[in-house]
């Protein structure tokens, strides 16, 4: 498992594999934690960006920014590891599309900078075997994009069919979902519902449209320019 210089490097170590929760009713920094009392030192080339730089600058674009700032409350981050770009997500997803054993991997993860209200983002792929099916959990809001969108208040997925000649040996589409998560069981999300449900469904949407034109995804898996926030 790759790492990357984050706060959570500075504070106590990270990144851990990431897991996308069940979605539908019946389916679904490099450094060590130092000696104990020590105050951990900040990385020489830790470095804060705007959201448009995070994830190797294609990630995210300039609405996907504006989106990091309603969720986080930031409109700095701590600048991503150079392993942790959109090209290598679909490098690992092409890799894994044929092999049973691997099906999820990280994209990279958001974090707010050291001295800031803590706050981090866990952006992340899945492969999933067919489709979407059936109803979504009461707290998503379903939109229409690619196979499926779902956003709530501290989540959102898509759901997109991609047939790309970098996919060599299947002749079936992968059925691709991105997700951003904001993991905290302890503290309820805050603010408005509604535009935290958008801010999340645009990230997640601008992730998505990252990886499926790096993929070479046909039509760019049916996903729209911009994120479609009305609901389906």
């Amino acid at each position: 498992m790759r790492t990357v210089i984050s706060r959570r490097s500075v504070r106590r170590g990270l990144l851990a594999a990431a897991v996308v929760g069940s979605l539908f009713l019946g389916a679904t920094g490099c450094g060590g934690d130092g000696e104990v009392g020590e105050t951990p030192k900040t990385p020489k080339d830790y470095k804060v960006v705007a959201g448009t730089r995070l994830c190797g600058g294609k990630a995210m674009s300039a609405d996907a920014s504006k989106a990091l700032k309603v969720i986080t409350g930031s409109s700095r981050f701590e600048a991503s590891a150079e392993e942790y770009t959109v090209a290598q997500a679909a490098a690992d997803l092409v890799d894994a599309f044929l092999d049973p054993r691997v099906y999820r991997g990280d994209v990279c993860r958001v974090y707010t900078p050291i001295d800031t209200p803590d706050f981090d983002l866990r952006i992340t792929w899945d492969l999933e075997d067919s489709a979407p099916t059936g109803a979504s959990a009461p707290e998503f809001t379903v939109l229409k994009m690619g196979e499926r969108a779902v956003a709530a208040a501290d989540k959102a997925y898509v759901f997109f069919a991609c047939r790309s000649d970098k996919l060599a040996g299947s002749s079936s589409a992968a059925h691709i979902v991105i997700g951003v998560e904001h993991r905290d069981v302890w503290t309820e999300p805050e603010g408005d519902v509604e535009a935290l449900k958008d801010a999340y469904a645009t990230v997640a949407h601008s992730v998505s449209l990252a990886m499926a034109k790096e993929l070479r995804c046909e039509e760019n898996g049916g996903l729209p320019a911009r994120a479609v926030l009305d609901p389906a």
